[in-house]
């Protein structure tokens, strides 16, 4: 039987979550609702070969591990610590991963 990985989200990760349904409401509510349903499913579909995912390309410059969801035009940058998968931060798929927007690394 695989592995379950326990799925956490650092408070900075729920607050992009909380700006994408924002952004998203402004012009249509109800899509803000769905996207961010649909987003959070993506994200527990993690409990099971985070391993998937493939490495952020800025792992080198950072000097880090971490991985990425790609759903839509947003990123899902985690890191997996035993048998936990941390989500850090939800991001556009243009704005680039810098230490100064990570938490709980």
């Amino acid at each position: 039987m695989p592995k379950k990985f326990r799925v956490d989200i650092t408070a900075t990760a729920e607050s992009d979550v909380a700006g994408i349904w924002g952004y998203i409401a402004q012009d249509k509510p109800e899509a803000a609702t769905a996207f961010v349903l649909r987003l959070e499913e993506q994200i527990g579909t993690l409990e099971n070969f985070p391993e998937r995912c493939q490495l952020v390309p800025e792992n080198e410059l950072l000097g880090t591990a971490y991985r990425h969801l790609v759903y839509s035009s947003y990123r899902t940058i985690f890191k997996i610590a035993g048998n936990r998968v941390i989500i850090l931060r939800v991001l556009h798929g243009s704005q680039l991963l810098d230490m100064g927007l990570l938490e709980g690394r």
